[in-house]
């Protein structure tokens, strides 16, 4: 009960420091509660989350890493018309099943490109992220690199997305099947034929559920903290 007390005081008084009492501080805290330096707190989530990121987007980007997982990118809702109506007019029988799978493919070319992108975001982590993550709850570090690196995650992978899509001409054939249907007398809600906006939303969630996984199963799973540092790190989070 004391060293608990002693920490929470010691917590409380990092607000009146400045940087380097605050590590220092902090540091000592640390280092009396279970042999920990901050640098090793810091060094050790960054692993971890280098390992979730690594195996999410590796298992993303391979083949059926999209299409037949969980993370399977469906079609939207207002898609459905456009597949209903066309499913009978010569070419377009199969639409939905052809969309579908062009578009978790792109999906899955594009995963490949995501790891250095998240590995560089997660440098610019500080000790109290580090801290917060390792004491918060079990996809902490997961809602921390959703936080601040959605939109430069998105606005680098979405040219890899219509690379991608238009690799396995997804756009065209996407465009050509909308653009069929908003020629269809009396339609009255024609739907906009933009495809990739929808598809990267939709990789990038699914890239987070995967890496919210893996760090789920490195707090959790001992086998799964795979360094000395991982192990001594989410101990200190065991206790």
């Amino acid at each position: 009960m004391f060293k608990q007390i002693t920490f929470i005081l010691a917590l409380l008084s990092l607000t009146a420091c400045d940087t380097t009492d605050l590590n220092s501080v902090l540091g000592a805290v640390l280092n009396s509660e279970n042999g920990l330096t901050s640098t090793e707190i810091g060094s050790g989530l960054k692993q971890a989350l280098e390992i979730g990121i690594s195996k999410g987007s590796d298992r993303l980007s391979r083949e059926n890493g999209y299409f037949e997982s969980p993370y399977k990118i469906l079609l939207p809702e207002e898609a459905r018309k456009v597949t209903d109506r066309l499913q009978n007019i010569p070419g377009f029988s199969n639409l939905e099943a052809n969309v579908l799978e062009k578009i978790n493919r792109g999906a899955e070319d594009a995963a490949s490109k995501a790891k250095p992108i998240f590995v560089n975001a997660i440098k610019s982590m500080t000790i109290t992220d580090a801290l917060g993550i390792l004491k918060g709850d079990k996809d902490a570090a997961t809602v921390y690199l959703k936080r601040v690196t959605y939109q430069q995650l998105y606005n680098e992978f979405n040219p890899v997305i219509v690379e991608s899509l238009d690799k396995f001409n997804a756009r065209d054939y996407w465009s050509s099947a909308v653009n069929t249907y908003n020629r269809i007398p009396l339609i009255n809600d024609e739907v906009d034929p933009d495809l990739d906006d929808y598809v990267t939303n939709k990789a990038l969630d699914g890239l987070f559920s995967q890496v919210a996984k893996e760090e789920l199963d490195i707090r959790n799973n001992i086998g799964a903290r795979t360094t000395d540092l991982l192990r001594r790190v989410f101990a200190a989070q065991d206790n």
